[in-house]
Order: C-alpha cells, then sequence, then structure tokens
C-alpha cells in the first residue's frame, strides 16, 4: 500500500489512508476483510481495481457492521462504504 501512496496508522497497522487534491480514501485490512471509505467513489473504484489486479476479491454489498461495531451513513454526504472480501 506504501507503493501506492496510502500511509499506514501508527497507531493501527490494519488502517492506512490516502489524501488526494479534494478527497481521501480510508482502507482497513483485516485478516481476509477489507473496509474502504472515502469521498470520492471514482478514487475508491480505482482502488479496488488495483487491488483486484493482485489479488483474487469478492465485492460484497454496503457494509452494515464490522469487528461488532454498526455502521452507519450521512446520506447527504458523498461517502461509499463497502465490504470487500479478499482470498
Amino acid at each position: 500500500m506504501a507503493s501506492s501512496g496510502y500511509t499506514r496508522l501508527d497507531a493501527d497497522h490494519c488502517c492506512y489512508f490516502k489524501y488526494f487534491k479534494n478527497s481521501y480514501i480510508i482502507l482497513l485490512l483485516y485478516v481476509d476483510d477489507m473496509l474502504d471509505a472515502g469521498s470520492n467513489m471514482k478514487e475508491i473504484v480505482n482502488l479496488k481495481a488495483q487491488l483486484a489486479r493482485k489479488f483474487s476479491m469478492k465485492n460484497l454489498s454496503p457494509a452494515k457492521k464490522i469487528l461488532g461495531m454498526r455502521i452507519s451513513r450521512e446520506r447527504k454526504k458523498i461517502v461509499e462504504v463497502v465490504t470487500n472480501r479478499v482470498h
């Protein structure tokens, strides 16, 4: 992820982020699960395509829970959160 410009959080080595000119992506990795969130859907699609070239992935529905925490969304803001399974 570092070679793609993502920074790993010191506090949580499963969390990566990347800032773009007017947007961001947060990527959470846990064993074989991946959760991505961001403010620009185009950048999220690019990230998924990049990862799909390296890993076999299944795109699941928008996440409702992760690690026992419920996910809520602000529909007025453009934020997409999707769970993926990495094989």
